[in-house]
Formats: structure tokens, sequence, C-alpha cells
């Protein structure tokens, strides 16, 4: 006699969701501070000044400025952020600032 499994509960569905790792920002691009540079799972880019460290080993920029990468003896390497002069990041939003140029009427 042929067989039908009771309609109980799912047999699939454990695949876990992507963690979308590695470099967000690469090296001479211009950040904000708290923009996020890599995702990573332990520090296998280290922090160097103007950078931060999350609880996942996230790294992000503390100032804003442009990212620079650098070797650091013979396997190390090192994301450091080297702050502007005139102190905001330029032309990283400017489509945000004309948009919000456009709503405000008055």
């Amino acid at each position: 006699m042929a067989h039908k499994k009771g309609g109980g509960s799912s047999r699939n569905g454990r695949d876990s969701n992507p963690q979308k790792l590695g470099v967000k920002i690469y090296g001479g691009q211009l950040v904000n501070a708290g923009t996020i540079i890599v995702r990573q799972r332990g520090t296998r880019i280290s922090p160097g000044t103007g950078v931060g460290v999350g609880r996942d080993d996230t790294l992000f920029a503390m100032v804003d400025g442009h990212v620079k990468y650098e070797r650091v003896g013979k396997d190390r390497r090192r994301a450091t952020v080297q702050p502007n002069v005139a102190g905001r990041a330029q032309g990283t939003n400017d489509a945000g600032r004309a948009q919000g140029a456009l709503n405000d009427k008055g």
C-alpha cells in the first residue's frame, strides 16, 4: 500500500541567511563618520587611526575622511581614515542634499 507522509512540519527550511561580509569601502574613497568600512569575522584587517571596531569585528569610520589600507609587517593589514582638513567629506551625499533642498519650500 502506498504511504503518505503525515501533514506535519516541513523537512526543509534550515538554510541560514548570507552574512554579506567583505570590504564595503575601498582605499581612497571618502567616508563620513559611522560608515561601515569592512564587515569581517575576526580581525583580518586591524583598525588604525580614525577607525573603530564593533562587537562583531566590523570596522567603521570614526571621523570624516579618506580610507587608506596599509601593510603592517609581513601578514597584517590595517585600515585607517585620514581626516579631511575641510571637515565633512565632500561629494558623498550631494543627491540627498539636493533632494532636501527641493523639499524645503518657503
